[in-house]
């Protein structure tokens, strides 16, 4: 069985996306590709292990193993080498993708403490989006009791879009809680 958020853009997103922006081919319409979960640490210099139960946080979030990131090049003040580990991230595409957008949007951004809404904003100009979760708490998979450090992560979220313009609106549709401005 297809994750419902995949669903719910075959059925509502794409159409709506092809009127509005009056696409000639479905194939122009944008979806998302790939969503990339990171955590960087440079903590992990000096605590081996941090990396580790960081690892294993992202593993539990996102259901899939992470591979460790290393320095790509060697900085004297952060007592960084090339090649050092310095975090952990995954990729996520097809059905484990849509299912953590949809655990992102349905479970874990609403848990957040006074949450207004994410900046619309965030765009990089191709239609892909970021968004920085300040701890890893907020997700249902994370046991409260069994969490070390308080740890920030990154999520990207990767579009076919050819502008903010169209992104903004493709992750609207999908039930992104965007900030009102």
């Amino acid at each position: 069985m297809p994750p419902r958020m995949k669903d719910r853009y075959e059925a509502d997103v794409l159409p709506a996306l092809r009127e509005h922006f009056k696409y000639e081919n479905v194939m122009q319409v944008p979806r998302i590709t790939k969503i990339v979960v990171n955590i960087g640490m440079g903590e992990a210099l000096t605590d081996g292990n941090a990396l580790d139960r960081a690892a294993e946080d992202v593993a539990a979030i996102t259901g899939q193993k992470p591979v460790i990131t290393r320095a790509k090049r060697s900085i004297a003040n952060f007592r960084l080498r090339e090649g050092n580990a310095i975090g952990v991230a995954t990729t996520l595409r097809g059905a484990r993708m849509y299912e953590f957008l949809d655990r992102l949007m349905s479970a874990a951004l609403p848990r957040i403490r006074d949450f207004q809404g994410l900046n619309p904003n965030a765009f990089d100009g191709r239609g892909n989006y970021s968004l920085g979760i300040r701890e890893q708490l907020i997700f249902p998979e994370i046991e409260y009791d069994k969490v070390d450090k308080v740890r920030g992560m990154q999520v990207t979220i990767v579009t076919t879009a050819r502008n903010d313009e169209e992104g903004r609106r493709l992750l609207e549709l999908m039930g992104m809680p965007f900030r009102k401005n």
